[in-house]
């Protein structure tokens, strides 16, 4: 067969991925969320940049509840962080980041720093590949749907493409992906809905105009040819390198920092012009069964440079957006599949476990963290997690409503059901926005907040308890969850008015064991433990 004969059946397979001077060009995917997201944010120019912490993050010596530190040392004693070099947080005393977290301790306490606590879901899966895809999709866990939240957004936004794009309205590739491996969240159904920089080298290879040379073989020059088909078809190489070059200084990242080399493109795209709404990067490692810690020093090993990684990249790509004025349309978030479980192993690790903190960071952020420390009791079982205080896709819904300002009927649409927002960005960021500051919470995590006058009692109980709570208009959540992290039982899920209400746990047929009751109306959502014990 002649080479162009073999390669003219072979390009249109090769959609996905293309490759233009080595950079990989690849498919992306859509999704509800990012529906609303581009439908009403076009009056704006603001941008978000997902990190990905692919693995599953320990939440616990992350953000560690200094609160009940007591209980989380107890449970994890080989792994715990000394408490005499957890890093203290300005005006927050129940809580403290990793001593190797420095950079971010530093946007903290400069009020770009927003902790979301205990995100998750039902039922929580804990196979890193369904994880990551639950998390992608914005599905539930029992449910598989085969689109993501950027790829289904960004094919409702730019209907007709590839073939009307780019056009004066939108130039430049409606998202990026730095990093080789495909997403679910970027993967859209019908077309390539983004450029994805294969790798950082690429990049800049890519704007110099240098690629790598091919062999001198029959299997080079079919490269050679490829190449050159790629970079002649590529729509959008003038736009990248056009506002590559547009950027000639930046501040220092630090060295041999995979995220900061991802996130320094990010800015430097960003600065230049792109009207690129999402861009989305990744780290790896996360994945700490054993020697997460280095034995006699829990303070350092794997975790610890895994977090000094993140927190010095988001801290230099911070000052980078300052500098180059981009701050105030800049907001990043990071994400993990999932958390550890409470309990340390016997290998100097962590396992599979189920919510973890998050993190949003930029200017517009509401400072401080949103939710309370998770309750750890005196005995916690080898297999007992963290229960969700938060549904990942309310932080989704609050990124549409008070970051791209969507309509909140819009976001329940593309969430498929009501995921209430959260205050993490600050006062008028979008009209409408109303949350207030945050405040460090009392440092007993028992005690709630007065206004929600949520409380369970008896506890411990026999047969039934009851739930009583002050409720403001609008959806009233009350689930159950096991320690495993487990949907239960769903007690409450209805509209009610403004006043005091009190509901019945039957617990006849629960195992004895420690349950936690979650409380959600609005923006208020909290966990109570219990304890059922046998008559």
């Amino acid at each position: 067969m002649k080479r162009r004969s073999f390669l003219a059946g072979l390009l249109p397979a090769m959609a996905a991925p293309s490759v233009v001077n080595g950079f990989a060009v690849k498919p992306m995917q859509s999704s509800p969320f990012l529906d609303a997201l581009m439908g009403y944010a076009m009056d704006n120019d603001r941008v978000l940049v997902l990190i990905q912490l692919n693995g599953g993050n320990d939440g616990l010596n992350t953000v560690i509840p200094v609160s009940n530190f007591s209980n989380y040392f107890n449970a994890r004693s080989n792994v715990a962080i000394p408490e005499k070099k957890i890093l203290k947080l300005n005006g927050w005393n129940s809580i403290g980041f990793h001593p190797s977290m420095t950079g971010m301790q530093q946007l903290f306490n400069e009020g770009k720093l927003n902790i979301v606590q205990s995100v998750g879901y039902p039922n929580p899966n804990f196979s890193h590949f369904r994880a990551t895809d639950i998390w992608m999709s914005g599905s539930d866990a029992e449910k598989v749907i085969p689109s993501g939240w950027g790829g289904r957004f960004l094919s409702e936004a730019y209907p007709g493409f590839p073939s009307a794009y780019p056009n004066a309205t939108m130039p430049d590739p409606p998202a990026i992906k730095i990093g080789s491996l495909a997403t679910l969240a970027l993967q859209g159904p019908l077309a390539n809905m983004a450029m994805s920089i294969s790798n950082t080298s690429s990049f800049y290879q890519f704007i110099n105009g240098v690629q790598d040379p091919a062999p001198a073989t029959l299997a080079g020059n079919n490269l050679t040819y490829v190449r050159t088909v790629a970079r002649q078809t590529q729509q959008y190489s003038s736009s990248i390198k056009n506002a590559a070059s547009k950027v000639t200084q930046q501040v220092n990242y630090p060295d041999k920092n995979p995220l900061g080399e991802q996130l320094k493109i990010v800015a430097r795209l960003i600065k230049g012009g792109l009207k690129t709404r999402i861009y989305m990067t990744t780290l790896g490692g996360f994945d700490t069964h054993s020697m997460q810690v280095g034995g006699a020093d829990t303070t350092v090993g794997a975790h610890s440079e895994l977090l000094k990684t993140v927190s010095d990249a988001i801290k230099a790509f911070m000052d980078d957006c300052k500098q180059l004025a981009i701050e105030d349309r800049v907001v990043g978030m990071t994400f993990s599949e999932f958390g550890r479980r409470i309990r340390s192993n016997s290998s100097l690790g962590t396992d599979h476990g189920a919510a973890a903190p998050l993190f949003v960071f930029g200017a517009s952020v509401n400072p401080g963290m949103v939710g309370q420390n998770p309750e750890i009791g005196s005995s916690v079982g080898i297999d007992d997690n963290i229960p969700f205080q938060y549904d990942f896709r309310s932080v989704y819904a609050t990124i549409m409503e008070n970051w791209f300002c969507a309509d909140p009927t819009t976001v329940s649409s593309v969430l498929f059901r009501n995921y209430q927002s959260i205050p993490i960005f600050k006062n008028g960021v979008c009209t409408g926005a109303t949350a207030g500051p945050l405040t460090d919470p009392l440092a007993d995590p028992t005690q709630k907040p007065a206004d929600t006058g949520f409380k369970v009692g008896p506890n411990p109980f026999v047969s039934q308890t009851r739930i009583s709570f002050s409720a403001k208009f609008g959806r009233v959540l009350i689930q159950v969850i096991d320690a495993t992290g487990k949907l239960i039982r769903t007690v409450v899920d209805a509209e009610y008015s403004d006043g005091n209400y009190s509901v019945t746990l039957q617990g006849e047929q629960l195992p004895a064991g420690v349950y936690y009751v979650r409380f959600q109306n609005g923006p208020a959502q909290m966990v109570h433990s219990v304890l059922k014990v046998r008559g």
